[in-house]
């Protein structure tokens, strides 16, 4: 239920603003689909952390490029 209403704002603004400010992510996946798998597969917190240090690297003086989500390390109980 949490990862849902996380998800919803970033859905949100793939689908309203995205389209308004252009798509010129520096990364495949883009930040915002990386963030959403970043928060199915390690959950809230770490999702959200891995999702806003995504964000943080995306500057012209990044590269870029591909990028996934890290695997989990270990399994969620």
């Amino acid at each position: 239920m949490i990862k849902k209403i996380l998800i919803a704002p970033i859905r949100c603004y793939q689908y309203f603003l995205s389209p308004w400010v252009g798509r010129s992510c520096r990364f495949t996946p883009t930040c915002s689909d990386y963030a959403i798998e970043a928060i199915e597969t390690h959950g809230a917190v770490k999702g959200l952390w891995l999702g806003a240090k995504r964000i943080a690297r995306c500057q012209p003086w990044c590269a870029g490029g591909y990028d996934p989500v890290p695997t989990p390390t270990h399994k969620h109980r």
